[in-house]
């Protein structure tokens, strides 16, 4: 039973040794990777950045009245295009008990300051028509009776605006007009909403937002690593979410002297005045990227950024350079810009040299496709 064993164990051990080497001979019979290489070429590069943002009105105006009360009528929509002067609402003054009670007050002692001025007036004419009182006497005694009748005039005129909103001698103040040519952006009140006036102390109830939307300009933030390449009326190319085949131009033509810092990062608002086509409507905060070339060069010695390796001690960049028969050498060299695909090559290399594409990947082949290139 031992013998048995000890040959099964001794065929076993030789079954492995005859596998091992037929395994090692079938391996180093396998052809090597044969690398292919590139020349470096001439090439324009521009490094961009872009900037996200929307595309705003540049000229939008709220719209507020000028006395508080009750929305009566809403005449216009939102989309509508209006002229400056076109009625928007109509407000229903409802008087402040307080104003309305002093207003009136100043009526009734208007009129009995002017009943004892009239009489006074009366009184004296008839001794002035007798040359009892001097002509000088009877001027400051009329003047006083006109000036008490002139102070009725505007007690009763500051009533009426309290109850109506005016006084019937202008432009009603209950009527809220466009105050600038444009198209109806929003009307954030409708019938029946309390409007307060716009003053010193209080900003006034929007009744409706108005913009010229046929001069757009573009508002975005860029990084603050690339802030400090930007200048005055560089071009932008502007696209717009909700217009996939329409690229717009832009100048740039502000950047903020302070920056604001987002989720760590600081970030500066930038502004660019869009160039529009009359065939394409763009609405009021469209979504929209800006491309910005920072820096351009051309006809530069390049190569593909993806044949540059990066050494793992010093991180200095390096290629290899074919030599012939796959024989391959490493050579350091010196980068200028990129765009992500090409980047520009200063010093280490000439446009004879060929560099090795040492990042190839084989296609991968199943055992049924072997059989099939076979057969």
């Amino acid at each position: 039973m031992k013998k048995v064993f000890r040959y099964l164990l001794i065929i076993l051990v030789i079954l492995g040794v005859i596998y091992a080497t037929s395994f090692f001979i079938s391996t180093n019979n396998q052809d090597p990777v044969q690398y292919e290489s590139e020349n470096p070429v001439k090439a324009t590069i521009k490094k961009k950045t872009v900037a996200t943002g929307k595309v705003v009105p540049e000229d939008q105006v709220e719209i507020k009245p000028q006395i508080s009360g009750i929305i009566e009528a809403v005449f216009v929509k939102e989309g509508e295009v209006l002229k400056a002067g076109d009625l928007i609402a109509r407000i229903k003054v409802v008087p402040n008990e307080a104003a309305l009670n002093s207003a009136s007050g100043r009526v009734d002692n208007a009129k009995i300051v002017l009943k004892n001025s009239e009489i006074d007036y009366k009184r004296n004419k008839a001794l002035y028509d007798k040359g009892i009182i001097s002509n000088q006497d009877f001027i400051a005694i009329e003047l006083r009776y006109n000036q008490a009748k002139q102070e009725l005039v505007n007690a009763q005129n500051d009533l009426k605006i309290i109850q109506m909103g005016t006084a019937g001698k202008g432009a009603a103040n209950t009527n809220i007009r466009a105050t600038v040519a444009g198209t109806v952006l929003d009307i954030p009140v409708k019938k029946g909403d309390q409007v307060i006036e716009s003053n010193n102390f209080n900003p006034g109830t929007t009744v409706a937002t108005i913009a010229d939307l046929t001069v757009m300009i573009f508002e975005g933030q860029v990084d603050e690593a690339e802030v400090g390449k930007l200048k005055m009326n560089m071009p932008l190319i502007i696209s717009l979410g909700a217009i996939n085949d329409k690229m717009f131009e832009a100048r740039l033509r502000f950047v903020a002297p302070q920056g604001i810092e987002e989720q760590g990062a600081v970030q500066f608002k930038i502004e660019a005045d869009v160039t529009l086509d009359s065939n394409f409507f763009v609405r009021a905060g469209y979504s929209a990227n800006a491309t910005i070339v920072i820096g351009e060069k051309v006809g530069v010695l390049s190569v593909k950024e993806a044949l540059v390796q990066f050494d793992q001690y010093t991180q200095k960049p390096f290629v290899e350079l074919d030599l012939g028969d796959q024989q391959f050498e490493k050579r350091d060299v010196e980068l200028g810009i990129s765009d992500g695909i090409m980047v520009e090559v200063l010093e280490g290399l000439t446009l004879e040299d060929k560099v090795k594409v040492w990042n190839i990947t084989e296609p991968f082949k199943n055992e049924a496709s072997k059989k099939e290139n076979k057969k």
